[in-house]
């Protein structure tokens, strides 16, 4: 038996969603633990598209408990509509949702915020999503914000916007020439959604070890990707929480111990949304027919997704931080029939050869990757069920990025559908 967490490997988008979903049949409990909703999971069940953004992706299967732990920003709305929309599609059966009462709160005035602060930068803004996420996590950090057990106590809760609102109103009206904010609306609003949530909130703590102790099968599921978490990634174009294995543990509220695998999601090429340093990025027809066969598009804003080659030196820099166990490499059937498919080992920086990713944004921006160019397949690998049938140029890619690596694959995926996987090891069963 064993406790696995699955982490994103690059900048997000790697396919997470369906990974979480394909390994939810072996988890009893599954644990979302980072993020907000400005994640977005997608997932294709017999042709059907379920886009997720709060409740973890593992709930499509029945008789699951999901936990949202306390390290997660919640949209009490979007929850309630998400839960809504799956119960309405038949899922859910026999399956329990629980939101920690540790959790925080994405209030109003930190949507509105987040959606100034990048009007106001223009050019140099981030890309963030706009839904609130970062200042929700700054209130989290100053001690000023909301948890979701607030919203079950009507006068702790007036005292705590009284306190947070006065900050929030000097901003928007000195600042940026808003209207303030009023506490007493906002207070009706979330007493009033407080009971909406009411039975789902519960100290996630003691469902979580109570699992631990009996041994229970318990999927950790992250959200965004390695390179955006807020100390490791490429600051300051990152998201705002630790999107790293370590974050499993402060955001689910257990010891580093109670993991066992950690999954490397990898994408078989490299994408990023937003701003910020892309070495590797297309900008030609390469990346234009990566963009379009592999219909990259933001799940959760629709933008466009950069496309670029498989960055080697980022990869290695998000094994080290997260002590990756396993691969699993997704949208594999993007590269079948290119010409031929390069991988970036290293980058050249004012004539010196860098094998780490470097902490300086200014220098990343500046690099110059360094590739080894491999062969390409043409054969159709969608309906793939034999890793035996592989094309030979494809199990060469696969030997060459985990010898890169020093890291084995346990799942391939070679298609959006749950069926189009390959799994070479269930990292649920330790030998």
């Amino acid at each position: 038996m064993a406790n696995v967490a699955v982490i994103g490997a690059q900048w997000g988008d790697e396919g997470k969603g369906k990974v979480v979903d394909i390994y939810g049949k072996h988890a009893e409990i599954i644990v979302r633990y980072q993020g907000g909703n400005n994640a977005g999971h997608t997932l294709v069940v017999d042709g059907k598209k379920v886009v997720l953004h709060l409740i973890p992706a593992a709930a499509l299967h029945a008789d699951k408990t999901c936990l949202i732990g306390n390290g997660v920003v919640v949209d009490a709305e979007i929850f309630l509509h998400e839960l809504e929309t799956l119960k309405a599609s038949g899922y859910l059966k026999n399956s329990r949702v629980h939101i920690s009462d540790r959790a925080h709160v994405i209030m109003p005035y930190h949507k509105q915020l987040d959606q100034l602060r990048e009007k106001a930068k223009g050019s140099t803004n981030i890309g963030t999503t706009g839904r609130g996420i970062g200042p929700a996590y700054a209130d989290k950090i100053s001690r000023i914000g909301i948890r979701i057990g607030d919203l079950m106590n009507a006068s702790y809760l007036k005292s705590r916007l009284d306190e947070t609102v006065t900050e929030k109103n000097c901003l928007l009206t000195h600042l940026y020439g808003e209207k303030p904010i009023d506490v007493n609306a906002v207070l009706d609003h979330f007493l009033a959604l407080g009971e909406k949530i009411r039975p789902y909130v519960t100290d996630t703590n003691e469902i979580l070890h109570a699992g631990i102790r009996s041994k229970k099968k318990i999927l950790f599921e992250g959200a965004q990707g390695a390179l955006l978490d807020i100390d490791q990634g490429t600051y300051p174009f990152v998201t705002s929480s630790n999107t790293t294995s370590g974050g499993a543990t402060t955001g689910a509220g257990i010891p580093p111990t109670s993991v066992h695998e950690v999954i490397a999601i990898v994408k078989a090429y490299t994408t990023r949304v937003g701003s910020g340093p892309f070495p590797t990025e297309q900008l030609n027809p390469v990346g234009e027919r990566l963009q379009k066969v592999g219909n990259e598009f933001g799940a959760t804003t629709g933008r466009k997704r950069r496309c670029g080659w498989l960055d080697l030196v980022a990869l290695r820099h998000a094994r080290n931080i997260n002590g990756f166990t396993g691969l699993a490499i997704t949208k594999l059937d993007v590269l079948s029939g290119l010409d031929e498919i390069q991988v970036c080992t290293a980058y050249e920086y004012k004539g010196k050869k860098l094998t780490t990713l470097p902490a300086s944004i200014e220098e990343l921006a500046g690099t110059k990757p360094v590739y080894k160019t491999l062969k390409a397949w043409n054969e159709e690998i969608t309906d793939l069920s034999d890793v035996k049938k592989i094309p030979q140029a494809l199990a060469d890619y696969l030997k060459y990025i985990e010898d890169e690596l020093e890291v084995k694959s346990v799942l391939l995926s070679v298609g959006p559908d749950r069926n189009q996987t390959v799994e070479l090891r269930n990292p649920f069963e330790r030998g």
